[in-house]
This record gives C-alpha cells, structure tokens and sequence, in this order.
C-alpha cells in the first residue's frame, strides 16, 4: 500500500489519474491537490510515499515547489508532469529532486510504469522526452536514453560531478562514503558509455544539465 498525492489544478485532470491509479490498487491512499501551497502543507502533516505534480499549474511555482517537497521528506517519490515543450527540462526537475518526469502526451502505461519504477527506487524519463537526452544516437533508431537507467542516487552524483564537486564534496551532501561516490561514478560512467569525468562533464553541456558559460 502506498499514500499517493496528485498535484493538478484541473479537477478533471486530477479525476483521470485517480481513476487510473485506482484501477490498478485497490489499497492506495490517494489525495488530491490544487497546487503547489497545498501539497506542501499536507506533506508537512504526513509524508505520502509518491506525489505527482503537474510543474506547469498557476498555482505552484514548478521546480521550486520540487525542491521544497524533496527537503521536506527525501523519501517522497516525486514524479513531474508538464509539456514537452514547456519551461521545465527533465534535468531540471530531476536536479531539483524530482524521481520521474511525464509530459502531457504520455499515455496511461507510461505513466503507471513511472509510478513502479521510482517505487522500486528508479529514475523515469517518459520516452517522448529520453529520446532528446540519448547520447551517441544511430540515425533512424530510436534507442532508451541511458540517463532513464540511472537511479536517483547515481543520477545527485552525477549532477554534482559535471557541476564541479570534488568527492568528498559529493560525501558530505549525499551522507555517503568516499568510497561509495567513487563507486556511484564509475557506474554513470559505464551506464552512458564515458571513459572519464572530462567526457561526462561535455556530456552535461551537451545536453543543456549544465551551462557552461557559468
């Protein structure tokens, strides 16, 4: 059993994806929200385990309200809905603390796949929007990204190495080992198929995680 909050200012929005959910457990909890204000005020009374935010709604603040969620409580599984071509990136949201990003084209196993795999502690990327992100893509195929194989730690290491931070740096934020960040590393670094740092951080660049001129 899970306590679920969706996040969506459209009541019929917020219908769907309950109705949906529902269908597939019966023993959820599910609550509905508004917008950003709200959902934090209830995260702060009890902590759900997943929250489905729509980052686009008036009434929150997008990555902000992320980020606020994901000091709350890291163990929120956070999952960020918003258009493909909106404001967001999914780096963003997934910097910010987000665990999945959904655009608003992905159908319903799309987005009951998201809900599993960050229950089972894994990154999602819709495949509409990791297509944008594959590296080294062969022309006419349509390969998974490697960034939606990271899992959520490996995807904080990752950010934080293109992004400068030395691995003790790394140790301290993550509450981890120097021995573990060095473990986590090497594994992005298989995962998208980068033989060092140097390459990783061009990789980041690249694909707008970071920008360079900062």
């Amino acid at each position: 059993m899970a306590r679920i909050y969706i996040v969506d200012d459209y009541d019929l929005v917020r219908a769907g994806i309950r109705s949906l959910l529902e269908s597939q457990s019966a023993t959820d909890l599910i609550d509905e929200f508004a917008g950003g204000a709200q959902v934090l005020a209830a995260c702060r009374r009890t902590i759900p385990d997943i929250v489905l935010i729509d980052v686009d709604t008036p009434r929150g603040s997008g990555a902000e309200t992320v980020r606020r969620l994901a000091r709350i409580d890291p163990a929120i599984r956070i999952i960020a809905i918003t258009a493909l071509d909106g404001g967001f990136s999914p780096m963003q949201l997934l910097d910010a603390g987000a665990h999945g990003y959904l655009t608003k084209t992905s159908g319903r196993d799309e987005m009951l796949e998201a809900v599993r795999a960050v229950r089972q502690g894994h990154c999602f990327i819709s495949s509409d929007a990791a297509k944008t992100f594959t590296p080294n893509e062969r022309s006419g195929e349509a390969a998974d990204s490697p960034i939606s194989r990271l899992t959520v730690r490996e995807m904080q290491v990752m950010m934080m190495v293109i992004r400068g931070h030395a691995n003790r740096e790394i140790s301290d934020a993550l509450f981890l080992s120097p021995k573990t960040v060095y473990t986590y590393r090497a594994r992005v670094l298989e995962k998208l198929n980068l033989a060092n740092d140097v390459e990783l951080t061009h990789f980041g660049i690249r694909h707008g995680l970071i920008d360079p001129r900062a």
